[in-house]
């Protein structure tokens, strides 16, 4: 989450519910096929995604910059792992290395120079042999093209709301570099009902 879901949390409280994504819930069990002990998650929002890596014993680790999601962790969904309150624009946080990095969404949210900044960062922060997961929404989305254009694929569909949409080929673009070893199509459910189609890009970092 970045700044621009402050207001909805207060408002909507727990619209995406209590239970980890699809996304999430492949994540934790690939890791938990890894072996993965640690894992960081930038832009946790109110730690749903969360419990699927924790079912499975894993620490986990959180960067989330509302401070209403952070309250809501902790007090509707009883979660008490560490999370770092600030901008994922900001990280490194700490100097720990994790063996897992799993970022739902939120990279789709910032400009180019932000999502290659992330990237690296959460490239600079895995362990050796570690894994990242990066979860993007697909041009097929419906939405696709709604708004402003801001660049290939980027438009601003509201104040504040800008996204940049995946296909094969960005995503190879954007993630090839930082140990892309597959990507695969998966559908997300939405607030409401239906689902929109995302992308779940796995990258690896050599021993």
């Amino acid at each position: 989450m970045i700044e621009m879901w402050e207001p909805a949390y207060a408002e909507k409280q727990l619209i995406w519910g209590t239970e980890p994504t699809a996304s999430a819930v492949i994540a934790s069990d690939y890791f938990a096929r890894m072996g993965v002990k640690d894992v960081l998650i930038p832009g946790v929002g109110y730690g749903r995604n969360a419990k699927g890596f924790l079912s499975h014993g894993m620490s986990v680790t959180g960067i989330e910059i509302s401070d209403s999601a952070i309250k809501l962790a902790r007090s509707q969904l009883a979660l008490q792992f560490p999370i770092f309150h600030g901008s994922v624009t900001d990280m490194p946080f700490d100097n720990k290395l994790y063996d897992g990095i799993f970022c739902y969404g939120l990279i789709y949210l910032l400009n180019p120079a932000g999502r290659a900044k992330l990237i690296q960062d959460c490239w600079q922060q895995l362990a050796p042999g570690g894994c990242m997961i990066f979860t993007v929404i697909s041009k097929t989305a419906p939405m696709y093209g709604q708004g402003v254009k801001l660049g290939d694929d980027w438009f601003e569909r509201g104040p504040g709301l800008q996204m940049v949409y995946y296909d094969a080929a960005s995503v190879e673009r954007e993630f090839g570099a930082h140990g892309m070893v597959e990507f695969s199509e998966i559908d997300e459910a939405m607030p409401g009902g239906g689902t929109f189609p995302f992308f779940n890009v796995v990258c690896k970092k050599p021993l």
